[in-house]
């Protein structure tokens, strides 16, 4: 499996969630923190179509999952 980015931010308990799942299942990603990071914060919102929700997580395959269920991520990464 390819890169798997999440943006997220410390506080953000769905993205502590998602983290902790991606961690918990061996799962390896690249965490981007959109609060320290404007350039990071503003590709988020772009990748999520002006959403401004996170976790947003890109997939290898370029598919992108806004504030996903831990159901969403088992199903998108085929866990």
């Amino acid at each position: 499996m390819g890169e798997i980015v999440l943006y997220g931010a410390d506080w953000c308990g769905d993205c502590r969630r998602a983290k902790a799942w991606l961690r918990e299942h061996a799962v390896p990603f690249t965490d981007i923190d959109v609060e320290r990071d404007d350039a990071a914060r503003d590709k988020a919102v772009e990748i999520a179509g002006g959403r401004k929700n996170i976790p947003v997580v890109v997939l290898p395959d370029g598919s992108v999952l806004v504030e996903p269920t831990n159901v969403q991520l088992a199903e998108a990464i085929k866990l």
